[in-house]
């Protein structure tokens, strides 16, 4: 079992999807609640519905479902994992974890994921260089306009309508 936001998926969260994978023969993936993501990381970007369908449609993912609103372990009773992966930025301490598991008579594996290094391995960086792009472009079209009247709009590229 793996469990996370999956908020504007990256090449970090394949990473960490294979190598949870790798731990057993099925792999779970707990997608966090919008309410969970907002306590825990940040305000997500995509609804949670959105981001269970879209980890459920990746290669390493055999199924994948919402947590639970307000006790984030009550969905071990459900699951009765024999492994839970951590990535290595997740806040969950694996004592807690395991602690949590034993409660339910749970014999529970908990392995924290060594760290994914990549350029846009992180939600946040994603955001960050999409926020850095716009001001650019913001940029460019204010000293582009100087030159030549009005300042442009920054367009969307138009797409082609025909076969798919």
């Amino acid at each position: 079992m793996a469990t996370g936001v999956f908020d504007l998926l990256h090449p970090g969260h394949l990473y960490f999807l294979r190598e949870a994978k790798k731990l057993g023969d099925e792999l779970w993936v707990v997608v966090a609640r919008d309410t969970t993501a907002r306590r825990f990381k940040h305000e997500p970007i995509m609804p949670e519905a959105a981001r269970v369908q879209m980890v459920e449609g990746l290669k390493p993912v055999d199924r994948a479902l919402l947590g639970h609103e307000g006790d984030i372990y009550a969905i071990l009773d459900e699951i009765r994992p024999d492994v839970i992966a951590i990535g290595f930025d997740q806040i969950h301490d694996e004592d807690r974890i395991r602690a949590e598991c034993a409660r339910r008579g749970l014999a529970t594996k908990v392995v924290r994921l060594p760290k994914f290094e990549g350029d846009l391995d992180g939600t946040r960086k994603i955001v960050r260089k999409v926020a850095e792009w716009l001001a650019l472009q913001e940029r460019l079209a204010e000293v582009e306009g100087s030159k030549a009247g009005p300042p442009a709009e920054v367009a969307a590229p138009r797409r082609r309508r025909g076969k798919a």
